[in-house]
């Protein structure tokens, strides 16, 4: 199964459902994606049923959750999924009020307001984004002593590297790239680039850099913290950049959801997509995405530590989050 293409009919459907929630015509925008996780492997030759529901509205935003079952009812669900939309006046472009929503059962109201945590968290986490010239909050620097710490970890191998651990390993040397031109084919009701092509796009390219880095075909188990940072156009060059993040070489806990991974090494993938400009010679981040995977023919793997202090503070950055993350996972 193509879970690539999973992602596409992911995003397609909590699109329409989106637009369904919302009066008017207005322009509905992806704004990130929280969290997808597999609960257990899916079986090919079943039929799967995909299907969703808005659970959190704010002023202009609105988060769906999207399950995929082997039944029509819902029941065996094998992955959940949320999705962030924004909608936008199509003329001006400024965020429109969304249609409110009333959660009647108890199920629907723990839904909602753990869209509420995490829509404070998000703001959180954009307010302790580390930045040259910003001042440091409590949390950003939290994160810039834990990302000190890791490179001073990287010290070793950074300057003796044929006398450091050889379980550990660089993280330039887990780069992976591809590049592409967006074509028409792939272009939304507004004429852009969907989202969940970039999404499908991204998946491949950080399987493929798991598959190379732990010498075993990986196994898939989360999405977590894709951000739509800015619209990618028809004719845009796309430049997709891989690396292992880190690793949790003896395994880690990714929630009673997620079924069949203890004891297996994790590995971190962040893949990042720029929209290149040769002839103006510039470049912008469209999306991030980070991926998990696990190790399951494997009994360990290397440790990844930064080569510098972008670096440390990227990996440091990802760990708080996924902490933060692990809190909200039942």
């Amino acid at each position: 199964m193509r879970f690539g293409k999973i992602l596409e009919d992911l995003d397609a459907l909590a699109g329409n459902i989106a637009f369904n929630h919302v009066h008017g015509n207005p322009l509905i925008v992806t704004a990130g994606v929280d969290r997808i996780r597999i609960r257990q492997r899916p079986i090919i030759g079943q039929d799967q049923y995909l299907s969703g529901k808005v659970t959190w509205v704010g002023s202009s935003s609105m988060e769906i959750r999207m399950q995929i079952s082997t039944r029509e009812d819902g029941s065996e669900e094998w992955l959940e999924a949320y999705f962030t939309f924004v909608t936008l006046d199509p003329v001006t472009k400024k965020a429109m009020k969304v249609t409110p929503l009333l959660p009647e059962t108890n199920e629907e109201r723990a839904h909602f307001e753990l869209g509420a945590i995490k829509a404070q968290n998000k703001k959180m986490a954009r307010k302790n984004k580390i930045e040259v010239g910003r001042p440091l909050s409590e949390e950003s620097l939290k994160i810039d002593i834990r990302a000190g710490k890791l490179l001073d970890e990287a010290g070793q191998l950074l300057r003796m590297p044929s006398l450091a651990d050889p379980n550990t390993i660089l993280m330039d040397q887990t780069l992976q790239s591809n590049a592409m031109v967006a074509q028409p084919q792939a272009r939304n009701l507004h004429d852009r680039i969907f989202g969940g092509f970039l999404m499908r796009r991204a998946f491949e390219l950080a399987f493929a850099t798991a598959y190379m880095f732990g010498g075993g075909r990986p196994r898939f188990l989360e999405v977590d913290d894709i951000s739509f940072d800015h619209p990618v156009d028809v004719g845009d060059l796309l430049v997709f950049k891989s690396r292992v993040l880190y690793t949790r070489p003896e395994g880690g806990n990714l929630g009673g959801y997620v079924d069949g991974h203890e004891g297996m090494p994790l590995v971190n993938v962040e893949v990042e997509c720029w929209v290149i400009v040769p002839e103006e010679t510039r470049a912008k981040v469209s999306n991030h995405f980070y991926f998990t995977f696990a190790l399951p023919d494997k009994k360990s793997c290397r440790r990844v530590l930064p080569g510098n202090i972008d670096q440390a503070r990227r990996q440091a950055a990802r760990m708080h989050a996924d902490d933060v993350q692990s809190g909200l996972r039942p």
